[in-house]
């Protein structure tokens, strides 16, 4: 861990945490154990998509705890029939299975991917999926997972994954072979940094599928669930995946994720597939609760409008300091900071009270509720700001006393 001391020593140290413990939130603030507030923009990772602790929530939460917690896999429940129900209707989708987590329904996403390939592709079973890309943290889905950290990591690995880079169709095509059963990508890849894939690219991967028979999986666990400024990022594109992977927002800070798919393709039978939590009664009323929030009239646009004052800060401020490109959509965002690494940004804003995230070494990603208000993005900014200052104030000085 690079002499990096554990605070909490019983919680197992699986990242550099600060030396902080948060303990309420509420909106686009979270307070510290010392009271102290903070402005986030990171809400868990893109998780927290209407803010801390929701009053539309809390009270499905509440409700749905004095009525049913659990009733198990093996039975239907209200709130999940009705939350499938809902994600088909505002999809192009027709049957939904529910999971813990994103990297879960990735998981499923494979699996399901495999027994199709099993049936209609005499035994297919290999995906095409993306450097750079990510998809969770089991066994498989970091297999499929193109960090580079992760080569060696956990060796053997799940085989059956070949990765090529983001927008080049050409290796796509090239690595098509009689064992291709799907390709498997973000539609803007958000761990590395914030990268959208290309329009025409998307179209293409659409076509190529079609021409050969073989399945089309967007992982949209981040992009999901209004975050780029639609519902879902494919609507963007005027592609139609035949899986598509949801987490994160969907729960709004609840352990929700989802796969979504395409009748057609449906092949699971009884037993090989299922969790024992999946689809639980009270992860899904908060995720109908969610929903709701997210189609209600005017929240979407209200997402873009955000977005765009947003992104105009930023290009002002990479301006201003000389630092790099501007790219995502709606309120996933990404700022390359130039020759200043990202991680002393993201120390100094956390001195100064806002949360940010360096998802690379010299690039920061915001994430922020999405009904966060204009003024909380000027806030931001104007800490942003100060904190270039000091960065760069501290950079000069440090070339004078050379």
């Amino acid at each position: 861990m690079n002499n990096y001391i554990n605070p909490y020593p019983s919680v197992m140290a699986i990242a550099k945490r600060p030396d902080i413990s948060f303990v309420k939130g509420k909106g686009s603030w979270i307070w510290d154990s010392a009271d102290k507030a903070y402005l986030d923009f990171v809400q868990g990772w893109a998780v927290n998509c209407l803010g801390h602790s929701p009053n539309i929530i809390i009270e499905a939460v509440t409700r749905q705890a004095a009525e049913l917690l659990h009733a198990g896999p093996g039975v239907f429940n209200a709130p999940m029939v009705q939350l499938s129900d809902a994600l088909t209707a505002h999809s192009c989708f027709d049957q939904v299975f529910f999971t813990n987590s994103g990297a879960e329904a990735n998981e499923g996403a494979i699996k399901l991917a495999r027994k199709w390939g099993s049936i209609h592709k005499q035994g297919a079973f290999e995906m095409i999926t993306l450097k750079n890309g990510f998809h969770g943290r089991t066994l498989a889905t970091m297999s499929a997972s193109g960090k580079n950290e992760w080569e060696n990591l956990y060796a053997p690995k799940v085989s059956g994954f070949i990765k090529v880079q983001q927008n080049d169709i050409d290796a796509i095509k090239s690595s098509i072979n009689k064992n291709t059963v799907a390709i498997m990508l973000e539609p803007i890849q958000g761990e590395s940094g914030v990268h959208p894939a290309s329009h025409s690219y998307l179209q293409e991967l659409r076509e190529l599928a079609d021409d050969h028979g073989i399945l089309l999986v967007f992982d949209e666990v981040q992009t999901g669930m209004g975050r780029t400024g639609t519902l879902f990022a494919y609507e963007q594109y005027g592609v139609q995946p035949d899986i598509m992977t949801l987490g994160k927002g969907l729960g709004g800070g609840m352990p929700l994720g989802a796969m979504a798919i395409k009748k057609e393709i449906a092949c699971f039978e009884p037993g090989d597939q299922g969790g024992t939590f999946n689809g639980n009664p009270l992860v899904t009323a908060v995720g109908q609760a969610v929903l709701n929030a997210l189609v209600a009239p005017g929240f979407l646009e209200q997402v873009n409008d955000m977005g765009k004052i947003l992104t105009k800060g930023l290009h002002e401020l990479s301006t201003n300091y000389g630092l790099g490109e501007i790219r995502g959509s709606g309120l996933l965002l990404a700022m390359d900071t130039g020759e200043t690494p990202a991680a002393q940004v993201v120390e100094k804003m956390l001195k100064m009270g806002a949360l940010i995230n360096a998802p690379r070494t010299h690039t920061l990603r915001f994430m922020p509720a999405l009904n966060v208000q204009e003024n909380e993005i000027e806030q931001l900014l104007n800490l942003l700001d100060q904190a270039l200052l000091c960065l760069f104030d501290s950079s000069a000085r440090k070339g004078e006393g050379a």
